[in-house]
């Protein structure tokens, strides 16, 4: 089992930055994939940026080349480095962990909101 902490959401003009952080109650070297996910008023919650244990990650289209996921072992952190942010970024940010061998279990933080002005 592993609970996650997102922090870091906020208020922030369009073409600012914001990084959003994920901590976990116990070490992440072995969770086979850590993400984050969001989910605007009246949408369906939708991938933002994936990293799996080996390091590979996964981007949404909408964020490509804009956003950065990142994983930090030692401090039990993931990250999410949002650039250029538009207004459509605007959502509750959920920070997910997959893990498992033969099944796999889902964990979701409680999220963060992220608000971009124009």
């Amino acid at each position: 089992q592993v609970q996650l902490v997102e922090s870091g959401g906020g208020l922030v003009q369009a073409g600012g930055s914001l990084r959003l952080s994920c901590a976990a109650s116990r070490s992440i070297f072995s969770i086979n994939a850590m993400g984050w996910y969001r989910q605007a008023p009246g949408k369906q919650r939708e991938l933002v940026a994936l990293i799996t244990s080996s390091g590979s990650t996964n981007y949404g289209d909408s964020v490509k080349g804009r956003f950065t996921i990142s994983r930090d072992n030692a401090k039990k952190t993931v990250y999410l480095q949002m650039n250029r942010l538009k207004p459509e970024d605007t959502a509750n940010y959920y920070c997910n962990a997959v893990v498992g061998t033969t099944t796999l279990y889902d964990y979701w933080g409680q999220g963060t909101q992220v608000t971009v002005s124009s």
